[in-house]
């Protein structure tokens, strides 16, 4: 069983949920609490152990792929002004040289595409899909666990009310393992009352490459888009499907509700700005 040592964030969206402030800033470069919302996903993935970064990206972008690079300018005046500490927090961050890779998705033709657009980078090896609006902390590396016990793809996936079911992809479950199941099915955006279970897929995936073929075809399904989940349909035909319930909270930052939570919810983990921060919310709620 190969190791997941490769991960792709689809970063090519337009953010058209959050105009006017993503006209020219890139959705993903909005930040929550003081740090981008691509830098966040990019901690997690770290922190599980992935060791390749594979961002398909699209025109106005340019300024993710600066983020992930040095900075030379900034780095010497916080030198020359004695800032330390923020010079050492940015080269923390930093990814080595040749653990970022940067492909462009020309036309916004779907998630499926866009995740076909990495296929070169990736290869022959299993790898890990991670939505860059969707953030959880600690989600990737609770998914290699599941992986490693169980090897083919697995999907993160987290309860809703059965209310809502129709406004995400859900999947049907089979036989239970603790945190995880075999998925049975799947569907996408269910009409109410007939989704198979309230289990939502919430923004990471680990995939065999044999996805990839699948793609190619580039057949389209819901908003004539190319879809990953109805790759993941045809490739459940031919191999195993797992589920992973992940013991968290997913923020979902493309929402402006999510967006907002998030900063709150990060913003309230942070020693030196939790008592000043409740403090605000109590004199808003009077």
């Amino acid at each position: 069983m190969k190791p997941i040592r490769k991960a792709v964030l689809p970063v090519a969206g337009l953010g058209t949920r959050f105009l006017p402030a993503t006209k020219a800033v890139p959705k993903e470069m909005l930040t929550v609490v003081d740090r981008p919302v691509v830098q966040h996903v990019v901690d997690e993935a770290r922190e599980a152990g992935i060791e390749h970064f594979i961002f398909v990206t699209g025109r106005g972008k340019a300024v993710i792929e600066d983020h992930f690079d040095i900075a030379f300018e900034l780095d010497h005046t916080l030198q020359e002004r004695g800032k330390t500490a923020a010079y050492e927090e940015l080269k923390k961050d930093l990814p080595k040289a040749g653990q970022t890779s940067f492909t462009r998705q020309q036309a916004p033709l779907g998630l499926g595409h866009a995740v076909w657009c990495a296929r070169e980078i990736v290869g022959d090896e299993p790898f890990a899909v991670l939505l860059p609006d969707m953030l959880s902390r600690g989600c990737m590396a609770q998914m290699l666990k599941a992986y490693e016990q169980h090897g083919g793809n697995v999907i993160a996936v987290e309860e809703v009310k059965p209310e809502e079911t129709h406004q995400y992809g859900i999947v049907a479950v089979g036989e239970t393992f603790g945190q995880t199941f075999e998925i049975t099915g799947m569907v996408e955006k269910p009409k109410q009352g007939t989704a198979p279970s309230n289990f939502i897929i919430s923004g990471r995936y680990i995939l065999q490459p044999e996805i990839f073929s699948i793609l190619e075809r580039g057949d389209k399904g819901a908003g004539g888009e190319i879809q990953l989940t109805d790759a993941m349909i045809r490739l459940s035909e031919q191999q195993k499907f797992y589920g992973m319930r992940f013991d968290g909270r997913t923020y979902d930052t493309g929402s402006k509700i999510g967006f907002l939570t998030a900063n709150l919810a990060y913003g309230l983990e942070r020693p030196e700005l939790a008592e000043a921060l409740k403090a605000e919310i109590r004199a808003l709620l009077g």
